[in-house]
């Protein structure tokens, strides 16, 4: 089988997937990203609930891709932060830890979220 951008991303994230598993004290901070949009979710995975999810939809946001995703990493930590959810763990979703997912994850770090 031909190893394609797409399937080498769903064997990461299988493989990533094995492991992390979120729980109600620790739950699980996904992201997914789209040619032109960038969604975050906060799942427990227990009761296969999304306790909170936002995305560069749900606002005009100004600028690039990557300022794009630091204000929807801003937003998650906010929603998270009022749920009461303070530590999570992060599922980049077979993505590499650059660019777009590395900008989220910083922001929703500084705004409070541990993981």
């Amino acid at each position: 089988m031909k190893l394609t951008k797409q399937y080498r991303r769903v064997r990461i994230k299988k493989r990533i997937r094995k492991i992390l598993f979120g729980t109600s004290d620790i739950p699980r901070l996904t992201v997914f990203r789209s040619n032109k949009e960038i969604y975050a979710s906060i799942i427990n995975d227990e009761l296969n609930q999304t306790i909170c999810s936002t995305s560069s939809l749900s606002k005009s946001f100004k600028g690039n891709k990557v300022k794009q995703s630091e204000e929807v990493g801003k937003n998650i930590a906010k929603m998270a932060l009022s749920k009461g959810v303070k530590q999570c763990c992060f599922d980049r979703n077979g993505y590499l830890y650059h660019g777009r997912v590395k900008s989220l994850a910083e922001s929703a770090r500084k705004e409070g979220l541990k993981f």
